[in-house]
């Protein structure tokens, strides 16, 4: 399974981004979106970001995801 999360864009360097997803930062490659611009949300997959996405779509998803985890904590205990 392949799976794709949003990511903010914080800087641009080049073919470089550097891209927050839950408070963590990391480098990831743009080449796949050249219009990409800082304050966006790209779908980062494999450090590359593939798709540049709507903010309002990226916030929901990553409050889904945020859920699913809380829930799979939940269940754990």
């Amino acid at each position: 399974m392949c799976l794709a999360v949003p990511a903010l864009i914080r800087s641009i360097d080049g073919d470089e981004a550097e891209v927050e997803l839950g408070g963590v930062t990391r480098r990831a490659s743009i080449m796949l979106t050249p219009e990409a611009q800082v304050g966006d949300y790209v779908l980062l997959h494999a450090g590359y970001a593939i798709n540049v996405v709507d903010q309002s779509e990226a916030e929901e998803t990553l409050s889904i995801l945020r859920e699913m985890a809380r829930l799979a904590e939940d269940d754990v205990e």
